[in-house]
């Protein structure tokens, strides 16, 4: 049982994590789930473990002064160079209590030209991984 149902994709088409999630290191296939409805969210689901999808947004939505650059080794990981795209992403926590959070501790670097991403931690940060919206 997945969250979608039965979901056609074209194998090309993937988001591959080289290194898997954290926490999830097994997990290296997703497929981007379209849209239903317009909103600053969409999910992720993993084609290795079906039953297991994550939210994704861009930060920059909601806080604006968010910047991560990849560094050479992500770049690396990536199959990117310097002056190619790269978009921040963050994992998005809906708790019961509708209090959503965000990982800006933790972010998804994708590189849409390799259709490859990562997983970072950043280091020496005030970002915390259940960042609250702002207000």
């Amino acid at each position: 049982m997945t969250r979608f149902g039965e979901v056609e994709y074209d194998p090309d088409n993937l988001l591959v994590f080289p290194a898997g999630l954290i926490g999830f290191p097994a997990l290296r296939s997703f497929i981007v789930m379209p849209n239903r409805k317009q909103g600053p969210l969409f999910w992720i689901q993993s084609v290795d473990e079906p039953e297991i999808a994550f939210v994704l947004t861009d930060p920059t939505n909601f806080f604006l002064d968010y910047v991560v650059k990849p560094d050479t080794s992500e770049r690396g990981s990536l199959q990117i160079e310097e002056t190619d795209d790269c978009y921040v992403l963050s994992v998005v926590t809906v708790p019961p209590d509708q209090k959503i959070t965000l990982n800006l501790a933790a972010p998804v670097l994708f590189a849409p030209k390799t259709n490859r991403a990562i997983q970072v931690i950043l280091e020496n940060t005030e970002y915390q991984s259940r960042t609250p919206l702002p207000d």
